[in-house]
């Protein structure tokens, strides 16, 4: 890799604000789960919720594979070498955590 800076795949398109208002949204999910949890709401209905948060942090992962994928391991994978090998480890890596969560 060269001396100049790295720029991360979604950090150089439209996908950061896109992210990033993806990411403040399940903040205010996650705010609403502790003031059911507090006033003690139905059990059910924050499992439903539990559920929905959890799915929009997947949509996000899916959403930061995706840009490490088409940037960074295509990238790298133009390069050769260790580098592409490591980047493709790392993805695939990644994608197992994801799988398994």
């Amino acid at each position: 890799m060269t001396e100049q800076a790295h720029v991360h795949g979604y950090l150089a398109h439209d996908d950061k604000d896109k992210v990033l208002k993806r990411l403040r949204r399940i903040e205010g999910q996650v705010r609403g789960l502790q003031r059911m949890v507090e006033d003690e709401k139905y059990c059910i209905d924050v499992l439903t919720q539990v559920s929905a948060a959890t799915k929009a942090l997947e949509s996000v992962a899916l959403t930061l594979l995706h840009d490490h994928l088409t940037h960074c391991v295509v990238d790298a994978a133009r390069e050769g070498g260790p580098e592409a090998d490591a980047k493709v480890r790392e993805a695939s890596d990644a994608i197992a955590r994801l799988v398994r969560s």
